[in-house]
């Protein structure tokens, strides 16, 4: 959620990504976050999630989120629950509000449809980036992400950015609870293959970085 003056709106642009940056194995506390969609329709949804920087797990497909939430419940420090609307251009109206980790953790565990990630975070050309590497079913994909507090434009691209997918909803969290990566992945790597890399137009100046920060 901005605090910039614009209220209950975020602002960002995501990035599909091959493998996980040399910039981001670095981060000290990696955060390991389960989340759990209620509603998640034609750009829509209510999210639970759960996160801490105790524990970092391997995400090799073999994870169950169930399990996850039941043998590190004690590490969960965090949950909130989220409502978004569509993605329109890179804005998104989004309120959140904290709640009771106890609470929270049993909601998720309630919650049909879950998404299990590591998420990077650091600091690129003067931008705040979060890298997330995705588990269970939507293993083996990473998205990078960029946010601010206002419209994303003038951006500094990383090499490591194979093209944009901000606008594309198979890529949103929700809709990777519903539809894993896995699913179609080889169908998207094709797809990718034939049109070549995208990256959004009217945001101002797209700088494409020809090196790996």
């Amino acid at each position: 959620m901005s605090d910039c003056g614009f209220g209950d709106f975020e602002f960002e642009r995501r990035f599909f990504v091959d493998d996980l940056p040399d910039a981001a194995r670095t981060e000290p506390d990696p955060m390991l976050i389960v989340q759990s969609y209620f509603l998640a329709e034609q750009g829509y949804a209510l999210r639970l999630r759960v996160q801490t920087n105790s524990v970092l797990l391997p995400l090799d497909g073999t994870e169950d989120e169930l399990e996850v939430l039941g043998d590190f419940a004690s590490e969960f420090d965090f949950c909130a629950v989220t409502i978004k609307g569509p993605m329109n251009g890179g804005t998104r109206y989004e309120a959140e509000r904290e709640i009771d980790v106890s609470v929270g953790l049993q909601m998720v565990r309630m919650g049909s449809a879950r998404v299990i990630k590591n998420r990077y975070s650091m600091w690129l050309s003067g931008d705040g980036w979060v890298i997330d590497v995705f588990g269970g079913l939507n293993r083996p994909l990473i998205v990078a992400e960029c946010e601010r507090g206002g419209p994303v434009t003038d951006l500094t691209i990383p090499s490591f950015c194979v093209t944009e997918v901000t606008e594309d909803r198979r890529f949103s969290n929700e809709s990777l609870s519903h539809a894993p990566y896995a699913g179609w992945a080889e169908r998207y790597q094709h797809e990718l293959a034939d049109r070549g890399p995208q990256f959004l137009q009217g945001l101002g100046h797209n700088t494409i970085e020809t090196e790996a920060p």
